[in-house]
């Protein structure tokens, strides 16, 4: 019990008390309020020798807790006692805490997890209008959720994961129209879900899983943000819901449903995972679901799915984890999933001459459809979770506690060729677009869901704060030698940090003086920049001014691109080869991707980036790195830094306008495929417009007048089918209306599309020995 005294949890709590009368921060109420809240906790008299005065919104935040001001108001409180020991007192009132709470009308996150804080949820919650976030795992409330958080008409995160709630889930739920991430798992729920469900457009997370949920799930299809549904170990069936096809992750393990899945699941080309283990679906199964080009684990396990599988057929490139097991499956299982780097579980089918116990091939006959052949609890659970563990570092999970496995962004694709006979042009697609209104700086941060489903940017380091001495120490004192680009407004210089690690460093000094908390905001955003194809955020450092302590200069850390430009690649430069058409195929992709990530791996997206060929770099392996984000402090027009900052607070500010935004990204990505398709640098928009014109003519035109265009050291390389696709994606991007651009996901399902048929076409593409080619290129 002694230890439990001095819990680094109630440390930081008392560190409250000890600021509060000298915080130069927060108006005097919210320093009684936090004042109040430390001694509602029962701070231990033990402890009183750690009073001091300090700095409290300069608090450095820890694992147990996080305190954020913005200048004289409280706006982030997270709370989280899962890694300390921290009993309740005994006279806790959950409802004085959070009438105490009230009193921060500025707070627009709060979360409170691990706390062992029970009975039923306060309707004095509602009165905390500010809130944006609102996270309550791991607690003891139990009850229904009071309608009072009805009144949170800004929120856009609900997290009450782990609790004892019952009833059923509200209705009024629709009417948080900001609501993007809606998570209840492991509760008590029953009934079923609300029709309302249908026009929650803002949704990008809908989590429920082990409750006691029933019936047919609401039609969802018009839900186009939605990318995480997991509705594991409920009870809903009978009927497959109708969906949206830009979903990334599908669990509807252990249910009751019992039809047919529908031939709508084929256009899911964003689709990752997909679990319907442990139901009884019937009917043919789906093979195209094997080789939907984002696919990485599928189970649907102890079924009755019926069909034959044939040797030919194809994979997606991404697929890890599949389970066929315990179904009425014929035929031969294609040879695309006898790898070692997959984990395939198909016994008890009915297939040819397998390793894996089968059945004999009269049971999977249609009359073997009335025969249960669910597997034995304990024996599936066993093999299942055995398998999951061997894959658990490449799977991308469903949504649990914190969401197994991430990389935006993000995620579209092609149905992959069995042979250049089956090869159609793609039809052109329109995808309805909804500009998200979600703009909070922390959510993806506290939600966790979409990003560490998607994996991005899983193998990049921690983002951290640097040092100013550490950068001082890997720049030689910002030398010369070290300046890579100086600007008006801005200086780079590049690092090499004690461990070798080569970065980029921003020097970015301040017009005006403000202090750290001011700039927080955006360096939250800017820490969300990590993806595999960006450029992506290491830390910062704030320089201060020694009489007040505000900032004079900021200092961002990114990565370094050791090979340079694309364009290098594309022209040659200093380079003796440039890239084959398959190189630049698979480049233009993951710029695409890169672009996405910007668009919907970050809450609100960023658009509008002005994106060039030159913005364009290689890492070591030669993979893309896009470095130009249209954020504050790292824009590159003439105004102050300060203003910027500004900037980014106004409703009005570009990177929060989503629909329209968008279309211009994507004409930038049309100016970048005309470079890689002529093989030569574009430098004003005549010549834009002039290469556009005579790509447009050579499309109705034939093979010759198409390979004329092209840089004359690919006319051999490159199939007329794939060459076509590029050329038309190329055009649609350049349209003059920005209705008629394709989404960024279109532009991301051709260019798959255009790989798949360069890869089934008869050329033999060999790659240069000198030129190191990336592991994603070796199609």
């Amino acid at each position: 019990m002694a230890k439990q005294a001095f819990s680094p949890f109630l440390l930081v709590l008392l560190m409250i008390s000890i600021s509060i009368h000298h915080s130069a921060q927060l108006e005097y109420t919210q320093s009684q309020a936090l004042f109040r809240v430390q001694k509602l906790f029962h701070y231990p008299p033990a402890l009183s020798s750690f009073y001091k005065t300090t700095d409290l919104c300069n608090i450095d935040p820890t694992p147990s807790f996080t305190l954020v001001c913005y200048e004289d108001s409280l706006t982030q409180l997270q709370i989280n006692g899962q890694d300390v020991i921290f009993p309740l007192p005994q006279q806790f009132s959950t409802f004085d805490f959070f009438s105490t709470l009230s009193a921060f009308s500025s707070l627009r996150v709060l979360s409170l997890v691990s706390l062992g804080l029970g009975g039923p949820i306060p309707n004095v919650v509602g009165n905390l209008s500010s809130l944006e976030i609102l996270n309550m795992s791991s607690n003891s409330f139990y009850g229904a959720i009071p309608e009072e958080v009805s009144h949170l008409k800004n929120l856009q995160t609900l997290i009450i994961d782990h609790n004892r709630l019952v009833g059923q889930v509200p209705s009024w739920l629709h009417s948080l129209s900001l609501l993007a991430v809606l998570s209840l798992r492991n509760n008590s729920l029953n009934g079923s879900l609300p029709s309302t469900f249908s026009s929650m457009e803002s949704l990008r997370v809908l989590a429920l899983s082990g409750n006691g949920l029933s019936g047919d799930i609401p039609d969802l299809h018009n839900l186009t943000y939605l990318q995480v549904l997991d509705l594991e170990n409920n009870h809903f069936g009978p009927r497959f819901p109708n969906l949206s096809t830009r979903l990334v992750s599908l669990n509807f393990r252990r249910n009751k449903f019992a039809l047919g899945i529908p031939e709508k699941l084929r256009s899911f080309y964003q689709l990752q995972k997909f679990d319907v283990s442990l139901n009884g679906f019937v009917g043919p199964f789906l093979p195209p679901l094997i080789s939907l080009p984002s696919m990485r684990y599928l189970d649907i396990s102890g079924n009755k799915f019926t069909g034959m599988l044939l040797q030919n057929m194809s994979c997606s490139p991404e697929l890890a984890f599949v389970n066929i097991s315990y179904n009425l499956l014929k035929g031969d299982l294609p040879t695309c999933l006898r790898s070692e780097f997959k984990v395939v579980l198909y016994s008890k089918n009915c297939l040819k001459n397998e390793d894996q116990e089968q059945r004999p091939l009269v049971f999977c006959h249609n009359e073997a459809l009335a025969v249960d052949v669910l597997p034995p609890q304990q024996k599936q659970e066993k093999r299942s979770s055995k398998a999951k563990a061997a894959f658990v570092f490449g799977v991308v999970g469903g949504v649990v506690g914190a969401v197994t496995a991430m990389a935006l962004l993000f995620f579209l694709a092609f149905m992959r060729l069995q042979r250049k006979s089956e090869v159609k042009p793609p039809t052109a697609r329109s995808i309805t677009e909804k500009v998200s209104t979600v703009c909070n700086v922390k959510l993806l941060s506290d939600a966790r869901y979409i990003s560490q489903t998607m994996k991005m940017g899983a193998s990049i380091p921690a983002y951290r704060t640097f040092a100013l001495e550490e950068l001082k120490n890997a720049t030689n004192n910002f030398d010369n030698s070290c300046l890579l680009e100086d600007s008006s407004h801005c200086q780079i210089y590049k690092g090499r940090l004690a461990d070798g690690t080569l970065f980029a460093v921003r020097s970015i000094k301040m017009a005006k003086r403000h202090s750290s908390q001011y700039y927080m905001p955006i360096i939250e955003r800017i820490s969300k920049l990590r993806h595999e194809n960006l450029l992506s955020a290491l830390g910062h450092c704030f320089e201060c001014y020694p009489d007040d302590s505000s900032v004079c200069r900021i200092y961002l850390v990114f990565e370094f691109a050791v090979n340079g430009m694309l364009r290098d690649q594309i022209s040659g430069g200093h380079f003796r080869k440039t890239f084959s058409w398959t190189q630049r195929i698979v480049a233009a992709m993951e710029i695409v991707k890169g672009i996405q990530f910007l668009h919907t791996g970050i809450v609100p997206g960023v658009y509008s980036n002005n994106m060039k060929i030159t913005d364009v770099q290689l890492d070591h392996d030669l993979h893309i790195k896009l470095s130009k984000y249209n954020l504050p402090l790292l824009l590159e027009d003439n105004g102050s830094a300060s203003s910027r900052v500004r900037l980014a607070r106004s409703k009005g500010s570009n990177y929060m306008r989503g629909k329209d935004n968008e279309k211009s990204d994507v004409y930038e990505i049309g100016v970048i495929l005309l470079e890689l398709i002529a093989g030569r640098p574009i430098t004003s928009n005549d010549e834009v417009r002039l290469l556009k014109d005579l790509v447009q003519v050579s499309l109705s035109a034939d093979n010759g007048a198409r390979r004329s265009i092209v840089d004359h050291t690919l006319q051999k390389d490159c199939s007329d089918e794939s060459l076509r696709i590029m050329m038309d994606i190329c055009i649609r991007c350049l349209s003059e209306e920005q209705s008629n651009r394709p989404s960024v996901e279109d532009v991301l399902w051709n260019l798959q599309f255009a790989t798949q048929v360069q890869d089934s076409s008869r050329h033999d593409f060999q790659f240069d020995q000198e030129l190191p080619v990336p592991s994603s290129l070796e199609l």
